[in-house]
């Protein structure tokens, strides 16, 4: 047996199914937010009713989900926990007069985001003066695979992780503009780690243009990314690398001169 053997041996030792299975049910319910039925859960998450009503009463008992009749939804408390640990990276609150600084001198909005599993979840986040028709907050996940934050942090990426990545997530044509390739995706997340930035054009909404950078940390790899999002109509392609992209990437060198990202 090699090291990999023994590595992968180690993983499964370690693993805890029932919570693995836990947060499934947690995902699954944050995809509901009016609630869903024991039936439903189980359906989704592939589970015995069994399995799922006891996963359900679990997180009901410990304050993580409520129950209304048949239904179980999300409580506050998963909130809660996720602004803990969201205030907890002070780079954010940091980082939030930069792209403020972006955001006036631009009238559109700036965002921060990290990977998380398939999406990108958004930590920070400084609106404009014109209204998205996409509602975005803090919390707010995201397919990274279409979004220009997304194809940043993919561009962080092995060329190996990345294809496990592509391989593994469900690259859904949102719009008619989607590319869902994941050989053109692979060539556009390489074009983002030459170029330092990454352009998505009405890919996630129709009339929507985002234009993203990396954060950087004292390695040189990249934790976060910043973004720039408006409305097509607003900017063209060429505007978002003449007008936009010399305050995004400015915002971000210094974010990383006087924060640097442990």
């Amino acid at each position: 047996m090699d090291d990999s053997d023994e590595s992968t041996e180690a993983d499964r030792r370690d693993h805890v199914g029932s919570l693995a299975r836990g947060l499934q049910v947690m995902e699954a319910l944050a995809r509901h937010p009016t609630g869903a039925t024991l039936t439903e859960m189980a359906t989704e998450i592939g589970l015995t009713r069994a399995a799922a009503r006891r996963l359900l009463l679990t997180l009901v008992s410990t304050g993580y989900a409520t129950q209304d009749g048949r239904r179980f939804m999300l409580s506050s408390k998963l909130i809660s926990v996720a602004r803990g640990w969201i205030g907890g990276a002070s780079l954010w609150s940091f980082a939030e007069p930069f792209m403020r600084d972006v955001s006036t001198v631009l009238g559109e909005s700036c965002s921060a985001a990290v990977l998380s599993g398939d999406d990108v979840v958004y930590v920070a986040r400084v609106p404009g003066r014109r209204i998205l028709s996409v509602a975005l907050h803090v919390g707010t996940r995201l397919p990274a695979y279409c979004t220009s934050m997304g194809r940043v942090l993919l561009s962080g990426l092995t060329d190996d992780e990345l294809r496990a990545f592509l391989a593994e997530t469900a690259l859904v044509q949102r719009t008619p503009k989607t590319v869902t390739s994941a050989e053109r995706l692979a060539a556009l997340v390489a074009k983002a780690r030459e170029e330092g930035h990454a352009i998505v054009d009405e890919e996630l909404e129709l009339g929507l243009r985002s234009i993203a950078v990396p954060i950087r940390n004292r390695n040189g790899a990249i934790e976060a990314a910043i973004n720039v999002s408006t409305q097509a109509a607003r900017f063209s392609i060429r505007d978002l690398r003449d007008e936009i992209l010399p305050h995004l990437t400015g915002a971000a060198k210094r974010i990383e001169d006087y924060f640097v990202v442990e």
